[in-house]
């Protein structure tokens, strides 16, 4: 014959309690591997922390005029430094935080003053240039990637860029930036969703990079 057993008042609270904690362990780990999923899902490979550098000793309200200077292409795309330095150009005067002299000066700067090459300018030619366009600054530069990138059975743009500020007094730099961009993302490689395209990685990457200096 089956025997019954009343539970005690005390007997529910005990099991009442170890199911409220085992629901909460169980919610807590569903919560952190919700965070996780969705701050990969979000970021996915959009994005790399930028690397920059910025002088604490330099008022940059002094910089009232730069020039963008032609940037070395690293990459297989002939045209992609000159892209690159427009957007930078835009960009900066979209910001507020300085003018920029036409690429048509810097043309003829470089050229009344002999210098062939950006990437071996020393800090003479810095101040040269700086004294011929009456600029407070030179923004220099490099792509180094520009292009698709391939993860798994998709691609997608990705793009990599360093740029510099050099004070056209002292010739030495004030500002540096190193960042990437692009790559398939989470929703892009799973989902089939729709990537940017190069011209939008190039625009939201040279953003972000100056943004460093408006929030400076």
């Amino acid at each position: 014959m089956a025997k019954y057993y009343r539970l005690s008042t005390m007997d529910y609270r005990l099991i009442y309690g170890l199911k409220k904690e085992n629901i909460m362990v169980l919610l807590k780990k569903n919560i952190f591997a919700l965070t996780v999923f969705l701050l990969f899902a979000v970021t996915g490979c959009r994005g790399n922390i930028p690397v920059y550098h910025i002088s604490e000793d330099i008022d940059f309200s002094f910089y009232k005029k730069v020039a963008v200077l032609p940037l070395d292409n690293l990459t297989n795309d002939k045209y992609a430094g000159e892209i690159v330095r427009q957007v930078v150009i835009s960009e900066l005067l979209a910001s507020g935080l300085v003018d920029v002299v036409l690429p048509g000066d810097v043309k003829s700067a470089f050229n009344n003053l002999g210098i062939k090459s950006v990437s071996s300018l020393n800090s003479n030619q810095i101040r040269a240039l700086g004294k011929s366009l009456k600029v407070e600054a030179l923004i220099l530069g490099v792509v180094e990637e520009y292009g698709e990138a391939k993860m798994g059975n998709v691609s997608a743009p990705q793009v990599t860029i360093s740029l510099m500020m050099a004070d056209a007094g002292s010739g030495s730099i004030v500002w540096s930036i190193t960042q990437t961009r692009g790559g398939a993302s989470f929703w892009a490689r799973h989902f089939g969703a729709r990537h940017e395209t190069i011209s939008e990685t190039v625009l939201m990457l040279v953003r972000e990079s100056i943004r460093t200096l408006v929030e400076y």
